[in-house]
């Protein structure tokens, strides 16, 4: 049977009361990361399929990969895979039941997005 009252029932709470925590917004992230990891990788497969047609393509797919954009997008792409991964090392600690608590949680989500960051401008010092 249909429910009779159901426009007198308060509303869920929305987006606009709720306040994400640092585990939410970091396990969001490290969904997009996942996802963003592809265009990095598309983009180097096509320079390594360039690599091996011709030197002429390769000249075109070498020179976007090394322009701004380029640089941009694989900057991001190192950072996402930085983050990805200490993101990963976090859910195999959580897996194990260890870290649960919450103090303890956030403190391991700063650590991943603080981690990520100083090893992406290491990678980056380095190469």
């Amino acid at each position: 049977m249909a429910d009779v009252n159901r426009g007198n029932r308060p509303l869920s709470p929305h987006l606009t009361i709720y306040r994400p925590q640092l585990t939410s917004i970091t396990s969001i992230l490290t969904r997009i990361t996942g996802n963003a990891l592809l265009l990095g990788a598309i983009l180097m497969v096509w320079w390594f399929l360039a690599a091996a047609t011709s030197a002429e393509y390769f000249a075109t797919v070498d020179g976007l990969v090394t322009s701004l954009l380029g640089d941009v997008v694989m900057f991001l792409s190192l950072w996402a895979l930085w983050y990805h991964t200490l993101a990963g090392v976090r859910h195999l600690i959580w897996d194990s039941g260890a870290m649960l608590d919450v103090p303890t949680a956030e403190r391991l989500g700063w650590a991943v997005i603080g981690g990520s960051v100083i090893l992406t401008i290491i990678t980056v010092i380095i190469i």
